[in-house]
C-alpha cells in the first residue's frame, strides 16, 4: 500500500518562482513542437503519425522540465511533481544530503522513511520556505534524529544569506 501524504493546515510558505518556471517549461515544449512540425512540414514528410510522435516528444520534454511545486508548513515539506507528491516531516529529519549531478538536488529523509528531493535554488529564492525548513531541522538536531546533513544545511544557509545580502545591496544601490 502506498504512503499517504500527512494532512496539515494550509502551507505557511511556498515557492513563489514556480509559476514562472512552469511557463518556461511549457514554452520550451511548445517551441520544440513548433520547430519539429515546421521542419517536417518544410521537408514534405509531415504525416499525422509523425505529428503525433512530435507531440509525444514535446509532452515528454514538458514532463522532464516541469518544476516540483514546493510548499511547507511547520513540521512538513511537500514537493508536488507532475507524476507524484512527496512529503517529508521536517521536524523528524534523519538525513539531508546533496545529490550532485547535472541538476543539484537536496535530498531530505525523515524518521518514517519518507523522502523528498528539491532544487536548493528554490530555498535560496524563497527565504520564508528556507526559514521553516531551518527551524524544523534545528528541532531534528535537538531531538537527536538528524544524524547526517548538518553540513548540507549549513551550505544552503550560507547560500541563502549570500543571496539575501546581495538582494539588499542591489535594492539599496550599494551593489
Amino acid at each position: 500500500m502506498g504512503r499517504r501524504t500527512p494532512r496539515t493546515a494550509p502551507p505557511a510558505a511556498y515557492d513563489r518562482t514556480w509559476a514562472g518556471e512552469a511557463r518556461s517549461a511549457v514554452g520550451c515544449a511548445a517551441v520544440l513542437l513548433g520547430l519539429l512540425l515546421l521542419i517536417d512540414s518544410g521537408a514534405g514528410t509531415l504525416t499525422s503519425w509523425r505529428a503525433a510522435l512530435w507531440a509525444g516528444l514535446a509532452v515528454l520534454l514538458l514532463l522532464v522540465l516541469w518544476p516540483a511545486r514546493v510548499s511547507a508548513a511547520p513540521g512538513l515539506l511537500v514537493a508536488r511533481g507532475p507524476l507524484r507528491t512527496r512529503a517529508v516531516r521536517t521536524d523528524r529529519l534523519v538525513s539531508v544530503r546533496w545529490s550532485d549531478g547535472v541538476a543539484q538536488r537536496l535530498v531530505l529523509r525523515d524518521a518514517e522513511g519518507a523522502r523528498a528531493e528539491l532544487d536548493p535554488r528554490v530555498l535560496v529564492a524563497n527565504p520564508p520556505l528556507w526559514r521553516l525548513l531551518d527551524e524544523d531541522a534545528r528541532t531534528s538536531v535537538t531531538r537527536g534524529t538528524l544524524r547526517c546533513g548538518e553540513t548540507a544545511l549549513r551550505q544552503v544557509s550560507e547560500r541563502v544569506d549570500r543571496e539575501t545580502a546581495r538582494g539588499v545591496f542591489k535594492v539599496s544601490g550599494l551593489n
